[in-house]
């Protein structure tokens, strides 16, 4: 009962501490994911007040914590963009997806099997984990008033969008290491029918009804004055939760069918609704994302990564520079809102590796057993977090001052 009231205490005084001074935290080079991440490693490495081992199985606690995180993350990002966005910009999000997530994830891959002792499937797996881009750290890069003022829309949305995506659709990638580890045979046919079949494209079908249906009957509710303003405010939420669940149970892809609900009930709501709606969910996202970091930090394998010596470091500075830059800077004749040479550097640049790492490395581990995806993801996610969120600020200050908003 002490570990549970010290957790509450430091989530809350967290989340309340950072809310208060969030402006100025936006404008340093500490972002608030980095912050509850240090805060985390404090309260348990360092200091030992808290031990997740003790609170049962830490990691399908951790696994199920990061899905609700990355739920509520990707539904705010659905509300966020601008109402068509993605239907306008869906060459340039194909491109990147189709394209650019296959080849981050063989370049990962490689730079694991060259750099650690582990074997293919090993390295495909941990590449697998690592090819999404963190909606929760680009935050810092697509939201607030350092990147409202110095980056481009183009830039801003079409990062969100992506890494909304990616974030579901990296599930294949995943998956198809684990289903020949289990059993070669039939990998393949399990892949298309299953996978790409019914988590994904089922997925998809599941969240687009739900969203349209949802927006139908919030439209229907108001016409005829059922809903009160408390309600209303809380009805993203409840979808979130709706889409989470809902779509697990079917045993499609959650975390896309999410997205897609969101962006499917989006076109049924505007205006005032709108922004209402996607204030409450910026919300409850900085209160939930915030202690998935803090989880995190609690639960870094630290023995682990110091027995991976100076391997361990290479692969994290390989990752950080090679695993996103190259493709995107190939990419960019095909990326139109990427195509200036500035804005695509800028975009190789902030693809941080975040919860999407801790999750689908749960999975491997739920899965396969295998912890070695667990100590690499997370050694990497850690190098992202202070890489990524220690030059968002300084980097967009300096595009600003170089180039505008152009």
């Amino acid at each position: 009962m002490s570990e549970l009231n010290i957790a509450l205490a430091l989530i809350g005084g967290t989340v309340l501490i950072t809310g208060l001074v969030s402006r100025p935290l936006n404008r340093s080079i500490l972002s608030l994911p980095l912050l509850a991440f240090l805060l985390g490693v404090l309260a348990g490495p360092v200091l030992g007040w808290l031990h997740p081992a003790s609170w049962g199985h830490e990691m399908k606690i951790l696994e199920e914590v990061a899905r609700v995180s990355l739920g509520v993350s990707l539904m705010g990002i659905a509300l966020r963009l601008p109402p068509r966005f993605v239907f306008d910009r869906v060459r340039a999000l194909t491109a990147i997806l189709v394209l650019g997530m296959p080849l981050m994830w063989i370049i990962s891959s490689g730079l694991a099997l060259g750099f650690l002792d582990v074997a293919l499937m090993t390295a495909l797996m941990l590449g697998a984990s690592v090819c999404p881009t963190d909606p929760v750290v680009s935050s810092s890069i697509v939201t607030g008033g350092v990147a409202n003022e110095n980056l481009p829309g183009r830039f801003r949305h079409t990062l969100s969008a992506e890494a909304a995506l990616n974030d579901g659709l990296a599930l294949p990638l995943v998956m198809l290491p684990i289903l020949l580890i289990k059993s070669s045979d039939t990998a393949l046919q399990e892949w298309l029918v299953h996978v790409l079949g019914w988590q994904v494209l089922g997925g998809v079908a599941i969240g687009s009804m739900l969203g349209y249906l949802a927006g139908k009957a919030l439209r229907a509710a108001e016409a005829r004055d059922l809903i009160d303003q408390p309600s209303f405010l809380v009805t993203t939420l409840a979808l979130t939760l709706l889409a989470l669940g809902g779509a697990k149970l079917l045993g499609t892809d959650s975390i896309l069918a999410v997205f897609v609900t969101g962006i499917a009930f989006d076109q049924q709501v505007g205006g005032k609704d709108r922004s209402e709606e996607s204030e409450i969910q910026e919300a409850v996202n900085m209160f939930l994302t915030l202690p998935v970091f803090m989880l995190v930090g609690l639960m870094i394998p630290w023995s682990d990564w110091l027995s991976l010596g100076w391997a361990g470091l290479g692969l994290a500075l390989a990752i950080l520079v090679l695993r996103r830059l190259p493709v995107i800077l190939l990419l960019r004749p095909a990326v139109r809102p990427w195509r200036d040479l500035p804005v695509a550097f800028l975009a190789g640049w902030f693809g941080p590796i975040g919860v999407a790492a801790v999750f689908y490395s749960m999975l491997v581990y739920r899965e396969t057993g295998n912890e070695t995806v667990w100590v690499g993801a997370s050694l990497l996610m850690a190098a992202s977090l202070v890489v990524h969120g220690m030059t968002a600020a300084p980097i967009a200050k300096y595009f600003g001052r170089r180039y505008g908003k152009r």
